[in-house]
């Protein structure tokens, strides 16, 4: 017989008569909601319900975790979604099914990441091991909200704002890639404010350079030297100076032709040498007896990082400041500053949008003030009467 189930029946109700496993007691009002109550003394509220022609029971909680007020709002809240033809055992299913964040960044690592330059991967393995795993690793993917990406994005800004970003970034490429998978409906990163990243203007000046020049020809390790040389008579990236092999080069017509997997575009890249760096081609080539060009220990690959050797170079020539990408910065500013267009500028770059190689602009004054300045001393009219 239906009663309405309250604090004090779901707490006095008796259990099942002897040979019964369960018993169940139906609300008076609420049609399927009911209190089960087990051989043992278990109580806990269900709803029965019945949606594309199958009967299916889900059990809302304990009682007494549940209260019974509490387990009749939940399933009139539940009876509204099926009365729209959502299912709520069937939702409840999937988030079972959903994996978690850990599982999330293996699957990542497994299908996108090899997709990506070695550089960009090492940093989204380090994020991944040092940030996203350890904080958020035992997250369901379904379960990530908006509030939660927000709280770990303003507490790294507080250390480092920079790396706040890069984690943004990832989180938000491995949630686009759940809703590809199926995983979720959303992204719960779209909206998060990144922390303002100013360019820098760091470039080396003549002198800086003429210091550079002496330190790399005193510097032990030849190959290295080499290669800081390369990158700044190119103005390329460190990854595919690095990674650049012989073949990708005709040092008879003094063309670099970067293959698409070595660039940040992923376009291949085919740019003119100066005669600066195809001598220093040349003279490498002469003795080169590998593919690569700067192979690292042993031939069997390239080099992959020279940031200590670059420290030390910059503590011998007295330079301060100053990355290896800063050799990409004085390679473009002294282009502009002889008066070099920025589309020029950006297609040696490898620019393939125009505001990237915007940065530089300023420095185009200079020979546009000598320009103005001259036609200036040509129809100079004299002083005003």
């Amino acid at each position: 017989m239906a009663q309405r189930i309250t604090e004090t029946l779901a707490k006095s109700a008796a259990t099942p008569l002897a040979g019964s496993r369960t018993r169940i007691i139906y609300d008076a009002d609420l049609k399927g909601f009911g209190l089960r109550i087990t051989a043992a003394g278990a109580r806990a509220f269900i709803l029965n319900y019945r949606i594309f022609g199958r009967e299916r029971r889900l059990t809302i909680g304990s009682y007494p975790e549940w209260s019974a007020t509490a387990a009749r709002r939940h399933a009139e809240t539940l009876k509204r979604e099926i009365d729209i033809g959502n299912d709520p055992m069937a939702t409840r299913d999937n988030t079972r099914a959903s994996p978690s964040i850990t599982e999330l960044c293996d699957l990542y690592e497994l299908r996108h990441l090899p997709k990506k330059r070695p550089s960009s991967q090492r940093n989204d393995v380090a994020v991944i091991a040092q940030i996203v795993k350890p904080r958020l690793g035992t997250m369901k993917v379904v379960h990530l909200a908006h509030s939660d990406v927000d709280a770990l994005h303003r507490e790294i800004s507080k250390r480092a704002p920079f790396r706040a970003n890069r984690v943004i970034a990832l989180l938000s490429k491995m949630m686009s890639l759940a809703i590809r998978w199926g995983y979720r409906a959303d992204n719960p990163v779209t909206g998060i404010e990144r922390n303002p990243e100013a360019h820098r203007s760091r470039y080396l000046n003549r002198d800086e350079l003429a210091r550079l020049a002496g330190a790399l020809n005193g510097y032990a390790n030849k190959n290295v030297a080499s290669a800081v040389r390369l990158l700044l008579f190119t103005g390329a990236r460190r990854g595919e100076v690095l990674a650049a092999m012989w073949e990708h080069f005709d040092l008879e017509r003094g063309t670099w032709t970067k293959p698409r997997s070595n660039t940040k575009q992923k376009r291949e890249h085919r740019v003119p040498l100066s005669s600066t760096a195809l001598r220093l081609l040349v003279e490498m080539r002469a003795t080169a007896s590998g593919p690569y060009v700067f192979p690292a220990k042993g031939g069997a690959t390239h080099l992959t990082d020279i940031k200590k050797a670059w420290a030390t170079l910059c503590k011998t020539a007295d330079i301060a400041d100053c990355r290896l990408h800063d050799l990409r910065h004085t390679y473009a500013s002294y282009l502009a500053s002889a008066g070099y267009s920025l589309p020029v500028v950006g297609a040696l770059l490898g620019h393939t949008q125009a505001q990237t190689t915007q940065r530089y602009a300023h420095l185009l004054d200079d020979p546009l003030r000598e320009a103005t300045e001259k036609f200036g001393v040509l129809v100079d009219l004299g002083p005003r009467k």
